[in-house]
């Protein structure tokens, strides 16, 4: 069961670091809502070790798929972009998009 506190329990913060332990962090709230949460270190060290690999996991993967299909240039991957978020001016200020590249 999780470990939920008011943040005003800080004011003996050795008593919240005391019921952190590992797979079992302590979540703080603030005006009835969740604001932070305490990890045990080797936790915390061992999330951010698991996203770095999959960010790498994805990065190889995407350069395995531009390789097999072809890569874009980075103006064309901007308009793409800008698409996606419905940003007509983007960096490029290009309003025409990805598919007027694609398709001559």
């Amino acid at each position: 069961m999780p470990k939920i506190m008011k943040m005003s329990a800080l004011r003996n913060y050795s008593e919240v670091l005391d019921e952190v332990k590992q797979g079992d962090p302590v979540y703080l709230t603030k005006n009835g809502e969740g604001r932070y949460a305490i990890l045990d270190i080797d936790e915390y060290e061992s999330l951010k070790r698991g996203l770095w690999q999959r960010l790498f996991a994805e990065l190889d993967e995407s350069i395995q798929i531009a390789d097999r299909f072809g890569w874009i240039d980075e103006a064309s991957a901007d308009r793409f972009i800008d698409g996606l978020t419905g940003d007509t001016q983007g960096l490029t200020g290009d309003t025409q998009g990805l598919a007027a590249d694609t398709q001559g």
